[in-house]
């Protein structure tokens, strides 16, 4: 099940996730997610552990879990889900995007 936050949906695994990642980190680490051009199919998702908000940011909380999305990114991710899933393949955020029209089959890179 999942909770929308704004309109980018943050699952309980994707929360559950970010919170262990976090809790490692101190206090006040927050996870920073951005689009950058790159990437075998155009633009590329990119995590980083942050501590600063920025103007514009937008900010997603859920079950002890901190994203912070910038505002150029935002309407790249509009509609998306965030989740963090455990398979076969491995473990990986994984990001449903409804923009996207094409994705490399890493699912790490995406063209709109």
């Amino acid at each position: 099940m999942t909770e929308p936050t704004g309109n980018i949906i943050l699952t309980a695994n994707a929360a559950k996730r970010i919170a262990k990642i976090l809790s490692a980190e101190p206090k006040g680490t927050v996870l920073r997610i951005s689009v950058e051009g790159g990437g075998c199919s155009g633009f590329s998702y990119k995590y980083d552990l942050d501590k600063q908000t920025q103007e514009g940011d937008l900010v997603l909380e859920r079950d002890g879990a901190t994203i912070l999305i910038d505002d150029m990114s935002q309407p790249f991710l509009e509609g998306s889900e965030i989740d963090f899933v455990d398979d076969i393949i491995g473990q990986a955020f994984k990001i449903t995007n409804p923009n996207a029209t094409a994705s490399c089959g890493c699912g790490t890179s995406f063209s709109i």
